[in-house]
């Protein structure tokens, strides 16, 4: 109905809720679903990123080996850096947590949107490199890992 309407934004309020639905060229057609921002859903919708991304949208690149020993996970847009899907939930990870390139690892939120972001490498969490709630830049490091031998 968006296309058909040629509309790019939909707003709906209902109460102390409200949901955007968007829809653009980054999103091949497919709409958005936004929640307010007091609200981290559970099932997250990927969105696109505010700049340029790695050729995986959802995974942040592997940059290689920081310091001959650790990979690095860095952001894959711009936005604001979640450690856990609540704030009263366990972050996804942790200093010694085992990821696997699937491994959800923080969200970042960016025009409203909540988009998971997976380890993309496998091996061992040895930094945090950032706060629950800092902004954060694309390519911006997040994360050393150890990598598995």
């Amino acid at each position: 109905m968006m296309v058909e309407h040629e509309l790019t934004e939909l707003k709906l309020r209902d109460g102390g809720q409200s949901v955007i639905i968007r829809r653009g060229p980054a999103a091949h057609g497919t709409p958005i679903v936004a929640l307010t921002p007091g609200a981290v859903p559970q099932a997250m919708v990927p969105a696109a990123p505010a700049a340029p991304a790695p050729a995986s949208p959802e995974a942040p690149e592997a940059t290689g080996k920081a310091d001959d020993e650790f990979l690095t996970i860095t952001s894959p847009m711009v936005g604001t850096f979640y450690a856990s899907s609540d704030p009263d939930a366990s972050p996804y990870v942790t200093i010694g947590s085992p990821v696997e390139p699937e491994t959800i690892v923080c969200i970042i939120e960016a025009m409203k949107v909540f988009n998971e972001i997976k380890a993309g490498v496998s091996g061992t969490i040895e930094q945090v490199l950032v706060r629950n709630e800092q902004a954060v830049e694309y390519g911006q490091p997040l994360f050393r890992v150890r990598p598995k031998p």
